[in-house]
Order: C-alpha cells, then structure tokens, then sequence
C-alpha cells in the first residue's frame, strides 16, 4: 500500500465527490529533496479516505494549471541522491573561496605565457589596469567594515614608519642601484635615471591587495599608508628626482587625486557600502570575488610584461633585470627588519612586520613609467620602470604565498 500525501488525499476525495468540487490543481510542494518522480497508473490501488477506505485505480491523468500539465501526486525519491548535490554545490562555493591558494601557479602561468605569446595579454591595454587595480580594492572594502580604518588612523607610528619605508629607504636604495647600474656595470645613464626614479614614486595600489591577502586585520592601515604617499607624491617626487637624477619632473596634482579616488577610494567606498545596505547581496558575491580577483590579477601582471617584451629582451634586459630584482629584495627585506627592530614590543609584530615589507618592496612603477615616457626624450630611462612592474608584481604576490604557508 502507498503513502498518499494529505494534498493528494484532498484532490481524490473532490474527485470522488466526498469533497464539494474545488480546484486543488496547484503544484505539490517540494521538500527535503529537487527530485522528483511520477507514479504509474498501478502504483496504488487502494486509499484510505478517513474511516473507510475506497478502493479503485489511482488515476495518472494530468490536470491543467495554467494551460499547462500537472500531475498532482509525486514522489521524492533518494535522499541520498538530494545530499550528494547539496554537498557537490558546498564543494565548489569551497573551493571558489579558496581560489586565493592558486595564486603561485596563476603567476607562473601568466608569466610564462606572457614572455611565450604577447599578444595572449597585450589586449589588456594600461588603461585597463585602473579598473583593474581598482576591483582588488573592492574586494578589500567589501572584506572589511568602517572600524577597521578608524583602527587604522589609531596607529600614527606605524604610517609613519611606513611612510618612511616608502620616501627614505627607498630612494636611497635607488640612488645606490642606480649609480651602480652606471659605475660597475657600465650601462647608459638613462637606464641608471630610470632605476632612481622607480624609487621616487609612490607606493603600489597592488601592496594593499597583498596585505589584505596575508593579514586582512592590516589592509586598512596598508590603504591608509599608500594612500598618503600617493596623495604627497605631486610634491615628494618631483624634489627627489631633481635631488637623485637632476631634473624635477612636475606631477600632475589633480591626476593623482583622482588616481587615488578611481583606484582606492570609490572601489573601498562600494564595498563598505555594499556590505552595511545590501548584506545578502554581499554575502552572495563574496565566494565569487577570490577566483575573479585570481583572474584579475593574473592580467595585471601579464600585461605589462606582454607590453613591454622589447625592453626586457633588450641587449641591456639580462642585467637591468637582475639590478631591478636585487633593488626589490633589498627593498623588501629593509621594510621587514626596519619594522621589527622599532616595533618589536608590539603585540602584532609580525604582521607590521609583513605589511611594511610591502610597503617599501613595491612602488607604483606605472606611474614612474609614465614620467618616463613624458618627461625623459632617451627611451631607455623607461626600461627600469617598465621590467620593475612586472618583477615588483611577481615578488610581492610571491611573497604572499611564502608568509601564507608559514602562518598555517
């Protein structure tokens, strides 16, 4: 004998005229399970109505609901079956949030395939690479809520610090490589000029998405540090390019303010927002945000090595290269130890300590780029800018994975 359900009982007790004749004709609800199945014509052939019980064949025939057919009784089947979709679908909600643990092999990938076939990323233009910086700054704001920059501003000393780490470390570091790329390795002087003003410019927009992938607690106060140096570039870098190269470059003020509102600002802004009006849309778009970011990011770095190809494979690019990459490690590994040894009673040393690294590691070396391109009439004062986006990129995201690994 069958199990009818109390709907199905209601349409065959009005079919059987024991009910007034009403239109039960609306779908059965589902529950516990999607699937769904339609029973025969000789599933049942006996229904206890109440107290009697009637006995005739269980009609299969459809019944109309909006012009459509219905069949008014089915059955779940396989719960089991219902579980393994449910846990299929938690399985890939999982492993989108977890995208952010491919970010090594999404490197190498993009970096191979950008120096195999440029034209695979040379479609990613640089006007793309504001928008594009500016969705990892997105991803932060919505990561995060308004106490954590009002943290952040709590902590003078370490944007100081860090401020520091970005306008004296730095072009120090620069001056010293840039000299010794002229003297030691007997390169032109426009590739020597070209390595200082690397170190002239402002902190990389890329150090916060870094940050924030490491220590989220810290990405407030990383946007806070990059956000002032980048504010106060239009005066700090033109002075020491004229101090370290010779010649003031004059910054375009009003572009930098509004680099730092389309880059920083509005994305973090749209976050935080998002996050306090629409929480459930937020919740929904959050599993979605590491594996696009991945995307992102794979583009902002294969890029401008796809685009700047000729200067890299430069009969200068093998030593420019390794000049670029030593000045970065350097650069990196002075943040680091600098925070350690002024912050080591703090309870979150370590963490500063990793924040600062990025800090002073990375630099926007677009911006110098483009100083180069504008104000410099020797082509050859861009090849420094132009290898240290691409080298600066992939050592901090490398970064990220070492002190990820570590910490777990």
């Amino acid at each position: 004998m069958g199990v009818i359900s109390p709907i199905e009982t209601l349409f065959l007790k009005s079919q059987h005229g024991l009910l007034q004749t009403r239109d039960y004709s609306y779908p059965v609800a589902l529950r516990n399970s999607r699937r769904v199945t339609n029973l025969t014509r000789n599933s049942f052939s006996f229904v206890s109505l109440g107290s009697s019980s009637v006995d005739f064949p269980l009609c299969s025939d459809p019944i109309s609901q909006n012009g459509r057919p219905s069949y008014p009784w089915r059955r779940y089947v396989s719960e089991s079956e219902s579980a393994e979709v449910y846990n299929e679908k938690v399985s890939i909600m999982e492993m989108l949030k977890k995208a952010n643990s491919f970010i090594p092999h999404v490197i190498l990938s993009s970096t191979i395939l950008a120096l195999l076939y440029p034209p695979s990323f040379t479609w990613f233009k640089p006007r793309y690479f504001v928008p594009g910086l500016g969705f990892m700054m997105f991803a932060v704001g919505i990561n995060s809520n308004e106490r954590d920059f009002l943290e952040a501003l709590k902590r003078p000393d370490a944007i100081f610090a860090g401020y520091i780490g970005q306008y004296l470390i730095k072009p120090l570091l620069g001056y010293m490589f840039g000299v010794m790329a002229v003297s030691l390795f007997n390169l032109p002087t426009p590739i020597g000029a070209g390595i200082m003003l690397v170190s002239c410019v402002s902190g990389a927009q890329l150090s916060n998405y870094t940050t924030f992938l490491t220590d989220p607690s810290l990405a407030p106060l990383s946007i806070v540090m990059t956000s002032i140096s980048t504010a106060t570039a239009a005066l700090v870098t033109p002075m020491l390019s004229l101090l370290l190269i010779g010649k003031k470059l004059p910054v375009d003020v009003i572009r930098m303010i509004s680099s730092i509102l389309q880059v920083v600002v509005t994305p973090i802004a749209a976050g935080l927002l998002l996050n306090r009006l629409l929480p459930r849309l937020s919740s929904a778009i959050k599993p979605f945000l590491p594996a696009l970011t991945l995307i992102d990011m794979a583009c902002c770095i294969g890029a401008p090595l796809a685009l700047n190809i000729d200067s890299i494979l430069s009969p200068f690019g093998a030593t420019i290269l390794f000049l670029v990459i030593t000045f970065h490690l350097l650069a990196f590994v002075a943040g680091y130890f600098f925070t350690g040894f002024f912050f080591s009673k703090a309870p979150d040393v370590k963490a500063l300590q990793r924040t600062l690294s990025y800090e002073t590691g990375m630099q926007s070396s677009l911006l110098a780029l483009a100083l180069a391109t504008k104000f410099f009439q020797d082509p050859l004062v861009g090849v420094p800018p132009a290898i240290s986006t691409v080298v600066m990129s992939l050592m901090g995201v490398s970064l990220v994975t070492i002190w990820k690994n570590r910490k777990e």
